[in-house]
């Protein structure tokens, strides 16, 4: 198996935390989101995992040589980002047709089985049930759970399973066709290549889908959905309370980066302390602390503050 990671977005919606680094990158519960991702993902063994990059792809880079430990990586340049079927046709050069792919979204934390992937036969779209479809694009089933169609943002209710960004092929070859195709005749959705639009190509000319169930399905867009996607992760994975710290108290979850001082002060719940932060005098709850950060007589909620 190869895992195709597109990472190439500049999460405008999360300026200014996003001018130096991109989204992917953005610290979550003492990790980045792609550490969450790529880490779950490793028990699959996979043979490469492709990352395509654009908005500071150097930055990138730079980051995946310090993670030797993710083995054999690639990363390819979305240098004119027209749409995602775009970003993903510029992998599949590096995909046999018969080594099965998985397609994740770079920029949002989910959890699910992936485990199914291991013995699965058929392609398969991993969903979430939400409340209302008419905002997300939608996996409509048959009697025997098969995917029919895909449906772009609803308006008449036709299914409730939106599609969050995990993918599946084992059809490679059908997908690089159906992505050709739509490049070669220019067939763009919104101005761009669409991922979905070659799916749906490949379900009408017969290849099976089917749907495989995300339990929760975590936004990290804005900076209220990646506060409450940190403290979710955090909640998660509590650990023991931390090393005391002089005159202060550390309410859990919470995660405290190596080097980081706190004095006189009350940190938490719900927040991650990056690598060598300073704290002294204040209060710190559902908050998210770059590495290197000062906060001093300050009271900190609801904030994601970077250097």
């Amino acid at each position: 198996m190869k895992i195709v990671l597109p990472v190439a977005g500049n999460g405008v919606r999360l300026r200014p935390y996003t001018e130096n680094v991109p989204k992917c990158l953005l610290p979550v519960a003492g990790k980045t989101i792609l550490d969450w991702i790529v880490e779950n993902t490793m028990f699959l063994k996979p043979s490469e995992t492709v990352f395509i990059t654009g908005y500071k792809a150097s930055v990138v880079d730079e980051f995946l040589k310090q993670r030797p430990e993710w083995g054999a990586v690639r990363t390819v340049v979305q240098s004119n980002p027209q749409g995602l079927g775009e970003a993903i046709s510029l992998a599949l050069p590096y995909v046999s047709d018969d080594e099965p792919l998985l397609i994740i979204l770079g920029d949002t934390l989910f959890e699910a089985d992936l485990s199914i992937l291991k013995n699965e036969n058929e392609n398969v779209l991993y969903t979430f049930k939400v409340e209302d479809p008419k905002r997300f694009g939608v996996a409509v089933t048959d009697k025997d759970g098969h995917i029919e169609r895909l449906v772009e943002k609803p308006q008449e209710f036709v299914s409730d399973e939106a599609i969050v960004g995990i993918y599946y092929i084992k059809d490679v070859k059908a997908l690089k066709e159906a992505l050709n195709y739509l490049m070669q005749n220019d067939i763009r959705t919104k101005g761009e290549y669409q991922l979905t639009d070659a799916l749906e190509r490949m379900i009408q000319h017969g290849c099976k889908f089917h749907t495989a169930p995300v339990e929760k399905w975590l936004d990290c867009g804005l900076v209220e959905t990646l506060l409450a996607t940190n403290a979710h992760v955090l909640q998660r994975n509590e650990k023991s309370a931390p090393k005391a710290f002089e005159g202060s108290e550390v309410i859990m979850p919470c995660h405290i980066g190596e080097n980081v001082v706190i004095k006189n002060s009350k940190v938490g719940p719900n927040v991650s302390v990056g690598d060598g932060c300073v704290i002294e005098n204040s209060e710190v709850s559902d908050a998210i602390l770059w590495a290197g950060v000062k906060v001093a007589n300050q009271k900190v909620a609801d904030a994601v503050i970077h250097q």
